[in-house]
């Protein structure tokens, strides 16, 4: 099979492409004969900065496909089954950016009759977003139609994967949601993604803004810069509510008034997917694929998250694409051509 894989770390240039074996499932494990591979930051940073495995690692998380073989005690029924792979590369050297690879069984979710693209955005942007959006006091443990009646949800950066998957998942439990954003275009495509309303942080005040939109505050804060908008996240958390912060953009320190935060039992709950506890995990799996199989969550820029794609022998471009913070998700074709 082709497969990229680097055997040190660095820049996008350690990047190959290889021929390897098809590996085989052990047991408890399905191989997947991958058609699309989506590309997350922590995919770069991984490949910067993580440990290799086994002495080399194919990249990517997250992807979709057909389930070819199954290994000891895993239902022989999946064989042919469209899925979509979580956290393939996690502690593990066989990650999507290849045309096939292997992983525990309850890491590859039925995918029905919705695309593989939308299959290879789910992984890493969603269940990041599920979390943040069930982590708060104020906040259900699952999502569904009605879970978030009568919320009011910010999602700082509401044009970014884990904020377009934010304001998906949200606007499908039927919060409010509020978006900012940076530019007019990428208000646009907070909008398209389900927002109720959108705040353009360089043009408009946020907390005035918001509160108009919410005079009590709002009761959970989805938060990809706490070094940036800690000031507006206090001043706009309503009494119990949480801000949950999944990465550290615009800085890696934060600080925060003590007493206002005490006073208002307010959460700051910070995340990230891969370490997240397992049950609040399995949680979101349900809820997504949920959320898949009732047409909730789409990809495209009419849902707000553009697509780029790359064929498999440009993953090294691919990669350079989201580290220039390309607006939307990087995908990778890697099914022969």
């Amino acid at each position: 099979m082709k497969a990229i894989v680097y055997e040190r770390t660095g820049d996008p240039s350690v990047l190959e492409l290889v021929d390897r074996p098809v590996p085989e499932p052990g047991a408890g494990e399905v191989l997947v004969r991958l058609a699309v591979s989506g590309v997350n930051p922590t995919d770069c940073k991984g490949r910067r900065q993580w440990p290799l495995p086994a002495g080399w690692q194919t990249p990517g998380q997250d992807g979709a496909g057909v389930v070819e073989a199954v290994g000891a005690g895993v239902d022989q029924e999946l064989v042919g089954e469209r899925v979509w792979v979580w956290e393939a590369a996690w502690q593990r050297p066989w990650g999507t950016a290849a045309e096939y690879t292997v992983v525990p069984v309850r890491q590859a979710v039925p995918l029905g009759g919705a695309s593989f693209d939308l299959g290879a955005c789910l992984g890493i942007p969603f269940l990041t977003a599920h979390r943040c959006l069930t982590a708060g006091e104020y906040m259900p443990g699952k999502l569904h139609p009605g879970a978030l009646s009568d919320h009011v949800v910010l999602v700082q950066g509401g044009a970014g994967a884990v904020g377009n998957a934010a304001v998906q998942l949200a606007a499908w439990a039927d919060a409010c949601v509020v978006a900012t954003v940076s530019s007019p275009e990428k208000g646009q495509l907070a909008a398209a993604a389900g927002a109720s309303f959108v705040v353009n942080y360089r043009e408009q005040d946020v907390v005035r803004e918001v509160r108009k939109i919410a005079p009590d505050g709002v009761h959970t804060i989805v938060e990809v810069s706490a070094a940036r908008n800690a000031a507006a996240d206090v001043a706009l958390l309503r009494a119990g509510g949480a801000v949950c912060v999944y990465a550290d953009d615009g800085g890696d320190e934060v600080t925060l008034p003590i007493r206002p935060l005490m006073v208002a039992n307010a959460r700051w709950q910070f995340v990230l997917v891969y370490t997240a506890p397992r049950a609040a995990k399995a949680q979101a799996v349900t809820d997504v694929a949920a959320a898949v199989a009732q047409g909730g969550v789409r990809v495209g820029a009419e849902a707000g998250l553009p697509l780029h794609r790359f064929p498999l022998a440009e993953t090294a471009a691919a990669h350079q694409a989201v580290e220039d913070s390309v607006v939307g998700k990087v995908l990778i074709s890697t099914a022969e051509e």
